[in-house]
């Protein structure tokens, strides 16, 4: 067995502590590439969420049913009733489309004889846990 000379130790660790940090360092600065949709797709869903506490206050439901038939309601709500919120609610096996959020039961049913002019099988829902 060969014993070492301190300077030769000092050498030895020098290279390769060297090797070491030039072989495996990194860059400074961090490239996140991400796709402009998830922005996109995590405000759609702050607002489901932010739509779908379930609280002390009504809603009127226009529809209960099929997915696509769900999107179609929606879509044609929205474009012909700009002030009040909508979203769909899926309860398996449907789907709903859930419109406002009412403080009160008279608010919501006022909104409600304007909705079952176009909507007739409209109601007030009260959602629960």
């Amino acid at each position: 067995m060969r014993i070492l000379s301190p300077k030769s130790i000092f050498l030895n660790a020098t290279c390769l502590a060297f090797l070491t940090v030039s072989g495996y360092s990194q860059d400074k600065g961090i490239n996140v590439s991400q796709d402009p949709k998830f922005e996109q797709l995590l405000n759609e869903k702050r607002k489901i969420n932010s739509s779908l506490t379930v609280n002390e206050r009504y809603k009127i439901q226009i529809y209960y049913g099929e997915s696509e038939t769900a999107k179609k309601t929606l879509n044609e709500f929205r474009k012909e009733f700009k002030n009040l919120d909508g979203t769909i609610v899926f309860n398996t096996p449907t789907y709903k489309v859930w419109i406002g959020n009412f403080k009160t039961k008279i608010e919501a049913e006022r909104n409600l004889n304007d909705l079952k002019k176009k909507y007739p099988n409209a109601l007030v829902i009260k959602p629960t846990k």
